[in-house]
């Protein structure tokens, strides 16, 4: 989406840490994106998380993610969206 991001992320060794990955993602999208293009991109403090704990809410959430830009209006199917994350997730197409 041009104005957020959707990740779906897992973790299952005793170090993960989503609020590291976070802020250091944050971090370095924002120094691409100064440094190839002069953009200075303004983050939302903090971030929403969803404990996902079985397969089929993984499956769920992933096609919502996906369906996103059909929802905004923005392609017609899900798989138009150059950013939609079809090399990760084909089986949900």
């Amino acid at each position: 989406m041009p104005d957020h991001v959707h990740l779906v992320v897992g973790g299952t060794h005793e170090t993960s840490d989503l609020r590291r990955f976070v802020k250091v993602s944050k971090q370095r999208v924002a120094h691409a994106l100064n440094t190839a293009r002069r953009i200075s991109p303004t983050w939302q403090e903090g971030f929403y998380e969803r404990v996902l704990r079985s397969a089929e809410a993984t499956d769920v959430v992933i096609r919502y993610v996906l369906d996103n830009p059909v929802r905004a209006g923005m392609v017609a199917k899900a798989e138009d969206y150059p950013y939609s994350g079809v090399l990760f997730w084909p089986e949900h197409f």
